[in-house]
């Protein structure tokens, strides 16, 4: 199994960013998928999590309201959309695929994609 994320980049206090991950080599959705994120010398903390049909999700406290998290089973992928941006959104986010259902837990998601970088500027 691959993911591939993408869609970090640099964006002001208040506005929006998309992220996206693709997953290839197994059927997708045999697989709920997780965003977590991760600052320097941090741990990995999860943010949003989505199950295999997309009927249920999850998010962290202070996501809710602020974030999305989807997911197109045709196109294999999961989306975070993220709005009303701040400063201390500025870290590495990572996709993940657990074959568990959703889970708030890095250790129970078997897969992990590169991740990818948003910096939110004051």
């Amino acid at each position: 199994v691959q993911l591939q994320a993408s869609g970090g980049g640099l964006v002001q206090a208040g506005g929006s960013l998309r992220l996206s991950c693709a997953l290839s080599g197994r059927t997708f959705t045999f697989y709920a998928m997780g965003w977590f994120r991760q600052a320097p010398g941090k741990e990995r903390e999860f943010v949003a999590a989505i199950s295999r049909s997309g009927g249920s999700t999850s998010y962290k406290d202070s996501a809710k309201g602020r974030f999305t998290v989807s997911r197109d089973n045709a196109k294999n992928t999961v989306y975070l959309q993220m709005n009303s941006l701040k400063p201390e959104d500025t870290v590495v986010y990572y996709c993940a695929a657990s074959p568990q259902g959703i889970k708030f837990y890095a250790l129970n998601y078997d897969y992990w994609g590169q991740g990818t970088l948003v910096t939110v500027s004051s």
